[in-house]
């Protein structure tokens, strides 16, 4: 191998050997995961373009491109510059340990992507990191085995590649072991010229608006438009919208333009007043990740809940129920306490409203409690996730049995599987029964709250379970046997009220805290999933003592109309607060409009208004405008032929939004 004499003056043969057999693998990989990424992305989606592979490419790698040019050119400058020594050292452990941990997190992004069709960010890693070892149930099911031995294959080449490269080439053409000493003039000033480039190329992969192939379309004046709507986190390279991400939350600044919306702690704290109705019991029952779509009442067609269907038959249905953010937490939030969640999903506490004084209104555990009802959280998910259990806290409930206070040899005779917390909602059962004894021999009325997990991605069903196929698709059809198995605890949970005698003096809200998506419009789970499939849920209310013959809620509905709805249905008045839903039971507002939000952090939002749906990506994406009526499936942007319609939908979001950040900036409760 023969070199230049200023090539030699920088680095060695040996050590041109040890950096390039690290360094050209780490670019084909990196580029070959974004090459992969962007070519299951380009489908004829909605606000998505299908265009030329080739074309596609060119755009949407520039990030990673100038991201791995200048990784290379950083590290064969310090190369260059530590030449021997404990600097050598240091730097060569630094080179492993970026080039491994980069390795990871590009792999992780890609499954990610492939997974939830959605890119890694900030946020996601700033949930997950610190609990990760709740992830372990969901890597061991949820991973294909292919994706982790893609991971261990890179990383196993990141730690000893170059070192055995490095031998077979010194002993393949005989170098000496221990390369000659080269001045140091030449290789400290490329050292600087190289790592300056790379600074330079670093620069160049964060800037959102310089793209080289805009630019040669600009300058051959060639459209770009189409191509230029792509979604802008999918073409950062995924290192780079990480970093991206945690500067834009760090450096996040409250909105000030709150003038138009009183903070809710200025209005007066909320009460019930009776109204001369006996007390009666309430029962809250959460449906994980279940949409209206794949349940009977709303879909005739598909045999998963043979026993809500019925009971259906006999409550009032709202035919368009909306969850207000595709999350468990935000959406629990919604329920319990009638207000939109906290707009920032993860902060530095995770979970603003699980802090102390989190939420600036009373629930409705705590108002129930201060008319004398005993209030009571039954989940087989852990607590500990997300602070779920101060969540719970903080609506008033006196009691939250959840997967911590489940015995754990019950649990895995009931759920057929390992302790996973993501299935087996018979086990709440017996704790449900001990408690209903207590208040019923106590004779309290009480509030009990059930939120399943069956349900929860990965979908998973014991083994004893004999799967019925509903659907071709695998995953779906593992999921539609989860909302199976989901609806014979349901039909258990009601036995048990009969059997205790409680069935008659108590009202049932059964309802979905969020749907979910298996690409329909290229995107998978919910989080940030703002269509139909993620938002649209079941909402049943079940009184043994009315509705017999059944009733349906024709207007868009929303979990924020839970609250007033028990109120009323209890017979109780609210005083004071400043709740921000309206009863099922009387007349809705004419003309309101439904909000909604994505549970990332400036992710999307979106409203609707009749019929019409209107999405916001931030400028992320293209916006998106929807007539459900015509277009019930979201396929047809109309946004781009009514402009004008859309920006006004747009300000009206962002005004909304503000209003949103005022509540939660106004003086908190203790």
């Amino acid at each position: 191998m023969k070199v230049s004499g200023s090539s030699r003056a920088l680095l060695s043969r040996r050590e041109w050997v040890y950096l390039l057999s690290l360094l050209l693998p780490f670019v084909v990989y990196n580029l070959a995961l974004k090459a992969l990424v962007l070519s299951s992305r380009n489908v004829e989606a909605v606000g998505q373009f299908k265009v030329s592979t080739l074309r596609l490419l060119t755009y949407g790698m520039w990030s990673d491109v100038f991201f791995v040019l200048g990784y290379a050119l950083l590290w064969i400058g310090l190369f260059a510059a530590a030449r021997k020594g404990p600097l050598r050292w240091g730097v060569l452990v630094l080179f492993h340990a970026t080039a491994i941990l980069v390795v990871m997190l590009k792999t992780i992004a890609y499954q990610y992507i492939q997974e939830t069709g959605t890119t890694l960010d900030y946020t996601i890693i700033a949930l997950w990191l610190p609990r990760f070892y709740e992830l372990q149930a969901v890597l061991g099911q949820g991973i294909p085995l292919s994706a982790w031995i893609l991971l261990v294959a890179a990383l196993s080449y990141a730690a000893l590649g170059p070192w055995l490269v490095t031998r077979f080439a010194v002993r393949w053409r005989g170098w000496p072991r221990r390369s000659p000493s080269t001045g140091w003039k030449i290789p400290l000033f490329g050292s600087l010229v190289l790592c300056l480039l790379a600074l330079g190329f670093g620069w160049l992969s964060l800037q959102e608006g310089f793209n080289p192939y805009d630019e040669y379309l600009r300058f051959t004046g060639q459209e770009s438009e189409r191509i230029t709507q792509l979604n802008r986190p999918l073409v950062r390279d995924p290192l780079v919208n990480v970093a991206f991400t945690a500067a834009k939350e760090l450096r996040r600044e409250e909105s000030q333009d709150v003038a138009s919306y009183p903070a809710l702690a200025d209005s007066p704290p909320a009460s019930l007043l009776p109204t001369g109705s006996e007390q009666r019991n309430v029962v809250l029952v959460l449906l994980e990740s279940t949409r209206a779509q794949s349940v009977t009442p709303y879909n005739e067609d598909l045999e998963t809940t043979p026993f809500l269907d019925e009971l259906a038959k006999n409550s009032l249905l709202a035919e368009r129920a909306y969850a207000t953010v595709p999350y468990s937490t935000k959406a629990n939030v919604a329920i319990n306490c009638g207000i939109f969640s906290h707009p920032v999903q993860v902060s530095y506490g995770l979970l603003p409203e699980a802090d102390p004084g989190g939420i600036p209104a009373r629930c409705l555990p705590e108002l129930l409690k201060d008319q004398g009802y005993s209030t009571a959280y039954f989940t087989p998910s852990t607590q500990n996730f997300e602070n779920f259990g101060d969540l719970v806290s903080n609506f008033g409930y006196d009691e939250l049995y959840s997967f911590e206070s489940i015995d754990e040899q019950d649990f895995e005779r009931m759920s057929g599987m390992t302790l996973s917390g993501l299935s087996g909602d018979e086990v709440v059962l017996e704790p449900s029964e001990e408690w209903l004894t207590e208040q019923k021999e106590a004779g309290n009325p009480f509030l009990a709250t059930y939120l399943t997990s069956a349900t929860h991605y990965p979908y998973t069903v014991p083994d004893s379970y004999e799967q019925e196929r509903f659907a071709e698709d695998e995953e779906l059809n593992r999921y539609l046997n989860a909302i199976r198995l989901q609806d014979v605890f349901l039909e258990s949970l009601f036995d048990q009220y009969r059997n205790l005698g409680l069935y008659e003096d108590t009202v049932f809200v059964i309802l979905g805290d969020h749907g979910e998506a298996f690409g329909e419009h290229g995107l998978y789970a919910h989080g940030n999933t703002p269509h139909e499939e993620a938002l649209r849920i079941p909402m049943i209310v079940h009184d043994p003592r009315r509705l017999e013959n059944g009733a349906r809620v024709e207007a868009p509905v929303s979990q924020l109309d839970i609250l007033p709805t028990v109120a009323d249905l209890l017979g109780y008045e609210i005083d004071g607060g400043a709740y921000q839903g309206s009863s099922l039971l009387g007349p809705l507002p004419e003309d309101r409009s439904l909000h909604f939000s994505c549970w990332g952090a400036e992710a999307c939002l979106a409203s609707l208004e009749g019929t019409e749906k209107y999405i916001y990506y931030y400028d992320n994406q293209p916006d998106q405008l929807f007539d459900l009526s015509e277009d019930p499936l979201e396929q047809e942007n109309l946004a781009g032929e009514r402009q004008e319609d859309a920006e006004e939908r747009r300000s009206e979001l962002l005004a909304w939004r503000s209003k949103i950040d005022a509540i939660y900036r106004g003086p908190q409760r203790e």
